[in-house]
């Protein structure tokens, strides 16, 4: 049967490692939208961060953000399903990030807003965090404690750092709060770099994205999801064709998955042409 729903995750996926949007990609997604396909963007970023690439390609989908935590309509930014981290949660996972001394940003949804991330501090050689934080510093808050900050429940908690620290902060997360919390990890090995979302466990890119396709009256078999990293695993195994980026780790290139060209390769233009256009136009 055919794709009808187009999920697809943006670093590391949609865009080059320089942020930007290929003409090929651009071009395969308005002739994918033009043949009646649904296109959403299924990303572990802030809903903020990914906004202008939401206007760019103006896309009529909610846009599903924070790992499946967080979804809104793209137009009005009005919060249409957020799976939040209950108060407790959230401060016990603050408490074990400062025992680890671990830099921590809590992120909170703003009912029609981009949203907010709010920390405490980053230490000075967190230099990938603070490039982060200066990137986007007009939806920062600081404060001096986030424990007493943290009153109502927040969309997530997101870390950064050397993979084999996030690695073990992980690990002890798990240890603290089983069962009570979900991670997901997006990995960058070229550059030591993990970036770590703790987040409800009512709260995923898969379970979002069947969400979604519920709401639009297909069957998962009519869905496709493309992705790169170990956050998207999720959509990619609900999708009844799951498309893994050629930059992908290894360990994500599973079987049932079909793999596609790099993300510098325009990789995404190059699955909506084969496995969207081809099919609907028999060439």
């Amino acid at each position: 049967m055919a794709i009808k729903l187009l999920a697809l995750d943006i670093d590391g996926t949609l865009i080059t490692s320089r942020g930007e949007l290929t003409d090929r990609n651009r071009e395969a997604i308005d002739r994918a939208r033009k043949q009646g396909v649904h296109v959403v963007l299924v990303t572990g970023r802030r809903f903020g961060s990914a906004h202008m690439l939401l206007q760019e390609l103006a896309l009529d989908l909610p846009v599903v953000s924070h790992n499946g935590a967080l979804t809104k309509d793209t137009r009005t930014m009005e919060t249409l399903h957020l799976h939040a981290l209950e108060v407790d949660t959230a401060h016990e996972i603050i408490r074990a990030a400062r025992a680890h001394e671990t830099d921590m940003i809590c992120c909170c949804d703003e009912p029609r807003g981009p949203g907010k991330m709010v920390i405490e501090g980053v230490s000075e050689t967190n230099v990938t965090l603070h490039r982060y934080i200066r990137k986007y510093k007009d939806a920062l808050v600081e404060v001096s404690d986030l424990v007493a900050f943290v009153a109502t429940p927040p969309i997530q908690l997101m870390f950064s750092g050397p993979c084999a620290r996030m690695d073990e902060f992980a690990d002890r997360l798990d240890a603290t709060l089983p069962g009570r919390i979900r991670l997901f990890k997006t990995k960058y090995p070229a550059a030591n770099i993990t970036v770590l979302d703790a987040i409800s466990t009512n709260a995923s890119k898969g379970d979002s994205l069947a969400a979604l396709a519920g709401q639009l009256s297909l069957g998962r078999h009519e869905v496709m999801a493309v992705g790169d990293n170990h956050n998207d695993l999720p959509m990619l195994q609900y999708a009844g064709l799951g498309v893994v980026m050629g930059n992908a780790e290894p360990e994500m290139k599973l079987p049932g998955f079909v793999e596609t060209a790099s993300n510098e390769e325009s990789g995404v233009a190059q699955a909506i042409e084969k496995h969207i256009l081809q099919p609907l136009t028999g060439n």
